[in-house]
């Protein structure tokens, strides 16, 4: 089997306002080196909104790899510089559900995400696209972009996927379903639906969603709860969560390259856990269009 190896140089970018961000900063830029990762340039990134420059600046600059640690906000907010570019994607999970980082089957510790970058292999994988936008794991449109809208920062930073949990209890109470149109270019479905899942990879929100949805498929998922329930929703997470063997009873799946969603009423689309668009949508799926690190 044909090995590809990562680079030994890279650029380190970690948002510090994520989770973990501030307190592993120092940590992850003394064990990549000591890995015999070379730092070309180590940035503790304090606003958010300057991570996509700093990569950007990084990919033109020549950087083999950047390493990337944050959420799966910080992750997706960033990827779309590497699209097309010779340069390999690094993730350090820092955040709340790293989604992301289960899909492509990282450890979660720092040590563990530290050597797959210096010991593992660089994979090709796809990425999902939301008009024109990438996105590296999943979007999803109902009760969750409502929750990630609200949630109190400090509820999310200190309880991790058990404070979005709570909030999530709140917001069902002023929630109600939506009727939902999806559009394959050969047919149309339509149905009352809860919350819609784009999926790229298998996670979402921390949980594995689908074992369809995978990272070289060449597809995306789209999955939706059915119905007007709020309890088949909540059943749907609880199932899903503890992979009970009816987990997929409360949702209807879709495969294909390119889908067209509608909603009525329009409805707020999160994007790896940033809400950043709203129906309607053309979502599509971009094959091979960057190089991870993953385990080797």
């Amino acid at each position: 089997m044909e090995i590809n190896p990562l680079p030994r140089e890279a650029v380190l970018i970690v948002n510090v306002h994520s989770r973990k961000g501030e307190a592993l900063f120092a940590q992850a830029k003394e064990k990549l080196e000591q890995g015999g990762v070379r730092l070309i340039a180590a940035h503790a990134v304090h606003d958010p909104d300057r991570l996509q420059d700093l990569v950007r600046q990084a990919v033109a600059s020549g950087a083999p790899m950047v390493i990337v640690g944050g959420g799966d906000g910080s992750l997706s907010g960033t990827v779309d510089e590497l699209v097309g570019k010779n340069c390999v994607f690094g993730v350090l999970p820092l955040g709340t559900a790293n989604s992301f980082a289960r899909t492509l089957g990282l450890p979660l510790d720092l040590e563990g995400a530290v050597e797959v970058i210096a010991k593992g292999r660089r994979q090709r994988i796809d990425l999902g696209v939301i008009d024109h936008d990438y996105f590296v794991n999943a979007a999803s449109l109902g009760l969750s972009p409502m929750i990630g809208r609200t949630v109190p920062h400090k509820l999310k930073r200190y309880l991790g996927r058990i404070g979005y949990l709570i909030w999530a209890v709140k917001c069902s109470i002023g929630f109600r379903a939506f009727r939902l149109m999806i559009d394959d270019g050969q047919s149309q479905r339509r149905m009352w639906s809860t919350e819609v899942r784009i999926l790229n990879g298998s996670y979402h929100g921390g949980v594995e969603l689908s074992e369809q949805a995978d990272v070289q498929s060449g597809e995306l998922v789209i999955q939706a709860v059915v119905g007007r329930s709020h309890a088949r929703l909540a059943w749907d997470w609880y199932a899903k969560f503890f992979k009970l063997r009816d987990r997929d009873g409360q949702t209807e799946e879709f495969r294909g390259r390119s889908f067209r969603i509608e909603t009525r009423p329009r409805q707020r689309i999160s994007i790896d856990g940033e809400v950043l668009a709203k129906t309607p949508v053309t979502v599509a799926v971009a094959p091979g269009a960057i190089d991870v690190a993953v385990p080797g």
